[in-house]
């Protein structure tokens, strides 16, 4: 039986949780902390800019998941 690698973006989003803190999103990417931080910054910005409520330090695994190139 053939054993077959995914990437960390192609991660199913149930096994996600709702948000995500800096140390997820970089361990998700392979960013640093302080990558992860822009990131999330730009996306929740995104999001208020769309009328949606964020949280600080969190952002949505949904929507970094969307966003994300990898």
């Amino acid at each position: 039986m053939a054993r077959t690698c995914k990437s960390r973006s192609e991660k199913k989003e149930e096994e996600l949780p709702l948000f995500m803190t800096a140390k997820e999103v970089a361990k998700l990417l392979s960013v640093s902390e302080s990558t992860a931080y822009k990131l999330m910054r730009q996306l929740n910005k995104e999001l208020q800019d769309k009328g949606k409520i964020t949280v600080s330090g969190r952002v949505s695994s949904k929507y970094l998941l969307e966003r994300a190139v990898y």
